[in-house]
């Protein structure tokens, strides 16, 4: 039997559940716990619409991967909160140590949805040096049936695949409104398929990835260049054909911005060869561990969002 899997950029998803949720949403000591109840009714939410059959968060365990960073220094550096001193290691989950900025009332509330999804039994993922991108990356590579992937990071649409059944789940309002984003959605919303969107990223630039791309080549730009040559090796074949159809500002833009359309698809194209631990996909219809999650619902406040999901997990 075909399993259908899918793949959650938990870090998107909470964020949206911190920004989307009021923080008057408490525990009983006053802790906000906003983005953990509102992630654990986007998850219910998602498995009651979709019902996969596995279902992994991947997480980020380095937000800002000193390896996209040596390539291109400016990588999300604008998200940079505190530079650890050099030489300062890494953490117990191989986290970066640049520490990203995140909303003082968040990033408290982190660890425990890592508790309350280890509780459940859903499987929790992440690599060293790697981001949640990456794990999605390589478990859609790995899998052998349809793949939903829920995110509100455009980047994933280069994993949009009609053939094998990838597809992105992209959070309009909520999860409740979601934006599926096939093949021909990407064509029609950006001139390009799956594979060509790492190509249109990286020429057009992402301001909030701290990516410059090429000066004076917007999405419409970059869309037509594409078109006219294929892919970015195309282009580049073009600037060094005087006889290619590139007009002069063009050519001499994207010949000054070698440099950095040398090392940028490494760093805009997710990685597809993480070495990820065992775990298991299976979406639980049980609790893992009753007596944890029971602990966490009392000193959470979790209530309803938890009972929902769980109720939903069983269903």
């Amino acid at each position: 039997m075909t399993r259908r899997l899918m793949l959650l950029d938990t870090a998107s998803l909470y964020f949206r559940a911190y920004f989307g949720v009021p923080d008057s949403v408490r525990a009983p000591d006053g802790t906000p716990v906003n983005a953990v109840r509102g992630l654990l009714d986007f998850i219910a939410r998602l498995v009651q619409d979709h019902r996969p059959d596995d279902l992994v968060a991947c997480m980020d365990f380095d937000w800002r991967p000193a390896w996209r960073v040596a390539l291109i220094s400016t990588y999300k550096a604008h998200r940079v909160a505190e530079e650890a001193p050099e030489g300062a290691g890494v953490d117990q989950e191989g986290a970066g140590v640049d520490q990203e900025e995140v909303p003082d009332t968040l990033s408290p509330q982190v660890p425990v949805i890592d508790e309350v999804l280890d509780a459940i039994g859903i499987a929790r993922v992440g690599a060293a040096d790697y981001e949640a991108d990456d794990v999605i990356g390589t478990l859609t590579g790995r899998a052998s049936g349809p793949v939903d992937i829920v995110t509100g990071d455009r980047d994933l649409f280069q994993l949009v695949d009609d053939e094998r059944g990838v597809r992105v789940l992209y959070p309009v309002k909520g999860v409740g409104t979601l934006q599926l984003v096939d093949e021909s959605y990407v064509r029609e919303k950006y001139g390009v398929d799956g594979r060509g969107y790492v190509d249109l990223a990286l020429l057009r630039g992402d301001p909030s990835d701290g990516l410059p791309g090429v000066p004076g080549v917007g999405e419409k730009t970059a869309a037509k260049l594409l078109a006219a040559h294929g892919d970015l090796a195309g282009i580049m074949a073009a600037v060094d054909d005087p006889t290619a159809k590139l007009t002069p500002t063009q050519r001499k833009r994207l010949d000054e911005a070698r440099p950095y359309i040398e090392v940028a698809p490494k760093v805009v194209r997710v990685a597809s060869d993480v070495a990820l631990p065992a775990f298991d996909p299976a979406l639980p219809r049980s609790p893992r561990d009753p007596g944890a999650v029971e602990a966490l619902a009392e000193r959470w406040g979790l209530g309803g969002s938890l009972r929902r999901l769980l109720s939903t997990l069983e269903g």
